[in-house]
């Protein structure tokens, strides 16, 4: 009877209770899957104008990932400094910094805009100078078109976060089902209705984004909330709280800025072998997408909990949610790819226009990757965030950018290029990376380093 009342009183004293969890949880991965659906039908619609349209498109979205991850950097940054002061109770500090997060994701949008737009065709020889006219005319449009809805997607972001910190995801995830239903409904109507091809997938994804921006800003500013946004907060730029926010969130863009670009680089070293890999591959990575979808939303909560529970000081805690949230990942995700490898070819079978070696490829490249992120993926990608949210961002952008190097880069031209093996050595390569992460963030986490970081403001 004592050990229960003693377990009873733990209970009470924990930051977040289980229901607490499955409500931050399940929006994010539903927000999660349908980013990932969404992206699934573009590739799907525009492959009916031809493997040149989903080369061309496909390319391009590496080029934008490098961009998209500088802002889902920055909102991870404020996602991190917000959540450590509501944590601490702070809550004029976490307006503050929700404030310049803002202000911050306003201006870094209309500067990649700038550039993406002024140098569309450099940037695109730059990384895939190989690639056929027809490729090249296609990718310059789609990114032009979209490079257009860049302030917008980095103030979505910025308004993610500022909801994601208060553990209330329910925000965005209407605020994005709102978008993608825009994006997909626009798509079947350009391109499948009006035949616009590339530009028919582009000009949803900018529409889309305008109206998610001015809705979830819209609803940060509602002064009923624990946390909001206004107008004081916004334009009064304080230095100190940018430089917080940026201690979390340069280090983050840095890892994935390296993480994007490093992906670039493999999918050009691809497009040597041909329309036939470069498309496998494209068809690959968005299905891929679909076995991680339980993984991405992980990591998202894990800055949320793990961020409060470092504001509040309280790093048993912060260990206890680790672990706990690691374990639901590895149950739900490892199901989750599972399925994919048994309904593999089903799932190709949708994409239309794909010639025979193309879909064999891509069911190779699948199966490989949901065999090892059942084993592996989490602790790659998802204990990390845990640290980050404890300000350990430095160690985990050290051992990103090392790995990507060595292993993304450096393998993938052994393998790819040297050996010939084309996507498929670069996808293994890409499993060698997650060995070389997991050996280096599985010791980080167990020795408690990590606890150290948190310096009040």
């Amino acid at each position: 009877m004592l050990e229960k009342v003693i377990f009873m009183n733990l209970s009470e004293k924990r930051l977040f209770s289980n229901q607490a969890l499955i409500r931050l949880i399940i929006p994010l991965v539903i927000e999660q899957g349908l980013t990932i659906l969404v992206g699934m039908c573009d590739s799907m619609m525009v492959s009916s104008a031809g493997e040149a349209a989903i080369s061309g498109v496909s390319l391009v979205d590496m080029i934008n990932a490098i961009v998209l991850t500088l802002f889902a950097a920055l909102a991870t940054g404020g996602a991190v400094v917000t959540s450590q002061f509501l944590g601490a109770k702070d809550q004029e500090k976490a307006r503050q910094s929700a404030g310049q997060l803002v202000l911050m994701a306003l201006v870094l949008g209309v500067a990649a805009m700038a550039l993406c737009l002024l140098f569309a065709r450099p940037v695109m020889k730059l990384f895939f100078g190989s690639i056929s006219e027809d490729v090249m005319a296609a990718g310059l449009l789609y990114l032009r078109i979209t490079a257009l809805s860049f302030p917008f997607i980095a103030l979505y972001n910025a308004g993610a976060a500022i909801f994601r910190s208060l553990g209330n995801s329910k925000v965005s995830m209407k605020v994005s089902m709102l978008m993608n239903v825009i994006n997909v409904t626009g798509n079947a109507i350009c391109v499948l209705g009006l035949r616009m091809g590339v530009a028919g997938v582009a000009i949803p994804t900018l529409i889309s984004r305008a109206v998610a921006a001015g809705l979830i800003l819209k609803l940060a500013a509602r002064k009923e909330q624990v946390l909001y946004v206004d107008r004081d907060s916004v334009l009064k730029v304080k230095i100190g709280m940018m430089g917080s926010i940026l201690r979390i969130g340069i280090p983050s863009a840095c890892e994935n800025t390296f993480f994007a670009l490093g992906r670039t680089v493999v999918v050009s070293m691809i497009a040597i072998f041909g329309t036939v890999q470069t498309s496998a591959n494209a068809v690959a990575n968005t299905l891929d997408s679909l076995g991680i979808i339980i993984g991405q939303a992980m990591g998202l909560a894990m800055i949320t909990v793990v961020g409060q529970c470092i504001g509040a000081s309280d790093t048993k805690q912060a260990e206890y949610y680790i672990k706990k949230l690691l374990a639901w990942c590895y149950l739900l995700q490892g199901a989750t790819n599972i399925l994919i490898m048994v309904f593999c070819r089903t799932l190709i079978g949708f994409y239309s226009s794909l010639s025979p070696e193309t879909e064999q490829l891509a069911w190779q490249l699948v199966m490989l990757h949901s065999f090892f992120a059942v084993f592996m993926w989490p602790i790659s990608f998802v204990l990390p965030n845990a640290l980050r949210a404890a300000s350990d961002a430095k160690f985990t952008m050290w051992v990103a950018i090392s790995s990507m190097i060595l292993m993304r880069i450096g393998l993938s031209w052994v393998l790819c290029v040297q050996f010939q093996l084309g996507a498929l050595g670069v996808w293994i390569a890409m499993i060698m990376d997650w060995v070389m992460r997991i050996s280096f963030y599985v010791p980080r986490a167990i020795r408690g380093k990590w606890k150290t970081k948190y310096k009040a403001a």
